[in-house]
C-alpha cells in the first residue's frame, strides 16, 4: 500500500485528496497518473487519509488475497469518511472495473467508482461527479502517454514505465484480459520522451512493465519491439539501469535476449513467469509452453545472456494438480536453479475457465506444496548467494537500513526492487540513489552483506 506524498508549495486554494494504491507497479503507475491529473488541476496531494477531504483507493483484484486487501482498505476508508474530514470517497482500479454494482451495493460510503479505462476521469470523480463503470468504454482502451502528467511516488532514483496495456492471452486462471482489455503497446518514441523527461528529474532506473513485455509492438506490426526499445532507451543520458519485468515465455524471441546480454545500460535479469511446468497442467491453464522445452528455454536464455538473474513465478494446486504433477514442478525448479522464484497459490476467479474446472485441491494442500517450493527455493537461492560471497558487484544505495541507521541498504542489479532480495551495507556511508562497489562479505538465502570498497 502506498500513500501520496504531500506536495511541498502546493497552493491550498482547493480540496485536499489522499489516495491509497494497491497492487502491482502497473495499478502504481496508474495512481501515479491519478496524483498527476488532480495535481495538475490544483488539488492538494496529502499523505495522511486524516488530513484528506477526499479519499481515493485504487485498488488490485487479481486473486483473493488482493481483492481481500482492497476491500479493506476501503472500508477502512470508509471508517475514517465517517471520523475524520473528508467527505468524498472514491473507488478505482481493478476491483472496481471487476465488482462495480456489488461494491456500490455493499459500500454505501462509496461516492464515485473508476474502472481501468478511466483513470483521466479521476478529475471528475473527486470533483463531485457520481462516475461509476456504466460510463466506461468497453473492453477498457486508455493507455497513458508522455504529456500525461505523473506524480511519482517512488524513490526520486527509480521509476516504473509502462510500456503497454492489457493482453491478448487466454489462460485459464486469470482475469486480467478482462480487466484491463486487449494488448495495446505504446508507441517507442512517446516511450522515450518520457524516459528522457524522467532522466532530467533525477530517474537511474527505469523498471519497464506489462502485462506482457516482450509482446510489445506486435499490435503495430512490429516484431521484437521491445529489442528496438530497448536500444533506444540505452541512449538516454542519466539513465543507469534498465529493467524488463513480465516477459512472456512464447514472445521471448532470441533478438529480444541478444539486446538484453549486450546492451550496457539494460541489465541482466529476466523475469519469465512460468506458472507450471507439468504438461498437463500447463494444458489446462492455456499457457503455450511445455515442460518439453521449458528447460531448453533456460540454457538459451543463459546462452544468450552471460551472467544473466533468472525469475520466475508458479502457482501450486491448480484444479486437477497431482501429486505427481507437484513433483514435476519441484524436480524442474531444481534443475532451472533460477536466482528468485515466487510461489502463489491458486485462486478461484469468477469468470475465468479455470473456474469451471474440477478437481479442486484442498487448501491446505496448496499450501503445504507452497512452502515445499519456496523451502527448495531458499536452499537454491543460498547456494547462489555463497558463491557471490569475495565478488565485487555495482550496487545502488536506496538508503538506511531499516533495523539500524548504521547500516546502508541497496540492490544489485540482478535484484529487482520490493521483490526480491536486498545488500546490506556495513560500513562506508553514501547518499540515496548513488552507487558503489560493494564487496560481497556474507551470504544469507535472499541477501547479501557487503562492503564500499573504493573504485
Amino acid at each position: 500500500m502506498s500513500r501520496a506524498a504531500a506536495l511541498p508549495g502546493t497552493e491550498a486554494r482547493s480540496k485536499s485528496v489522499g489516495l491509497v494504491s494497491l497492487g502491482c507497479p502497473k495499478n502504481l503507475v496508474d495512481g501515479e497518473v491519478m496524483l498527476g491529473r488532480l495535481r495538475d488541476a490544483g488539488y492538494r496531494l496529502v499523505a495522511e487519509p486524516s488530513t484528506a477531504e477526499v479519499l481515493v483507493v485504487n485498488t488490485c483484484a487479481f486473486i483473493d488475497r488482493a481483492k481481500q486487501e482492497s476491500v479493506d482498505a476501503i472500508l477502512e476508508m470508509a471508517r475514517e469518511k465517517e471520523r475524520g474530514q473528508a467527505r468524498r470517497l472514491v473507488v478505482t482500479g481493478c476491483l472496481s472495473q471487476r465488482y462495480d454494482e456489488e461494491l456500490r451495493r455493499e459500500i454505501p460510503e462509496i461516492d464515485a467508482t473508476l474502472g481501468t479505462g478511466q483513470v483521466e476521469e479521476i478529475v471528475r470523480a473527486v470533483g463531485g461527479e457520481g462516475t461509476s463503470l456504466a460510463d466506461a468504454p468497453e473492453p477498457p482502451t486508455w493507455v497513458y502517454d508522455h504529456t500525461t502528467p505523473r506524480v511519482l511516488s517512488t524513490p526520486p532514483w527509480l521509476a516504473y514505465v509502462k510500456i503497454s496495456e492489457g493482453c491478448d492471452y487466454t489462460c485459464s486462471f486469470c482475469i486480467i484480459p478482462t480487466l484491463r482489455g486487449r494488448h495495446r503497446s505504446r508507441n517507442v518514441e512517446d516511450i522515450v520522451s518520457e524516459s528522457l523527461s524522467l532522466a532530467a528529474r533525477g530517474v537511474r532506473e527505469l523498471v519497464l512493465v506489462a502485462q506482457d513485455s516482450t509482446r510489445f509492438g506486435l499490435d503495430h506490426g512490429i516484431r521484437d519491439g521491445l529489442a528496438y526499445l530497448l536500444r533506444r532507451l540505452g541512449r538516454v543520458d542519466g539513465i543507469e539501469w534498465i529493467r524488463v519485468m513480465y516477459a512472456y515465455p512464447a514472445t521471448l524471441s532470441d533478438r529480444i535476449l541478444d539486446t538484453i546480454g549486450s546492451e550496457e545500460k539494460v541489465v541482466k535479469y529476466v523475469d519469465i513467469p512460468l506458472q507450471h511446468a507439468s504438461e498437463r497442467v500447463l494444458r489446462r491453464m492455456k499457457r503455450p509452453t511445455g515442460r518439453g522445452n521449458l528447460l531448453g528455454m533456460i540454457e538459451r536464455i543463459r546462452d544468450r545472456v552471460p551472467g544473466v538473474a533468472l525469475r520466475s513465478s508458479f502457482i501450486v494446486g491448480f484444479p486437477g494438480e497431482t501429486e505427481g504433477e507437484f513433483e514435476e514442478l519441484l524436480a524442474f525448479v531444481a534443475d532451472a536453479e533460477f536466482d528468485h522464484v515466487g510461489v502463489f497459490t491458486y485462486s478461484d476467479e469468477e469468470g475465468t475457465t479455470s473456474h469451471d474446472l474440477t478437481g479442486r485441491v484442498p487448501p491446505r494442500t496448496k499450501e503445504a506444496r507452497r512452502r515445499r517450493l519456496m523451502a527448495l527455493q531458499k536452499k537454491l537461492s543460498r547456494r547462489h548467494n555463497r558463491r557471490r560471497v569475495g565478488e565485487r558487484h555495482r550496487v545502488l544505495v536506496e538508503g538506511t537500513h531499516p533495523d539500524s541507521d548504521l547500516l546502508l541498504r541497496g540492490r544489485l542489479a540482478t535484484q529487482a526492487p520490493d521483490i526480491d532480495g536486498q545488500v546490506i551495507l556495513n560500513d562506508g556511508s553514501a547518499a540515496p540513489g548513488s552507487f558503489v562497489t560493494g564487496e560481497i562479505t556474507e551470504a544469507h538465502p535472499y541477501d547479501l552483506v557487503a562492503r564500499i570498497v573504493p573504485t
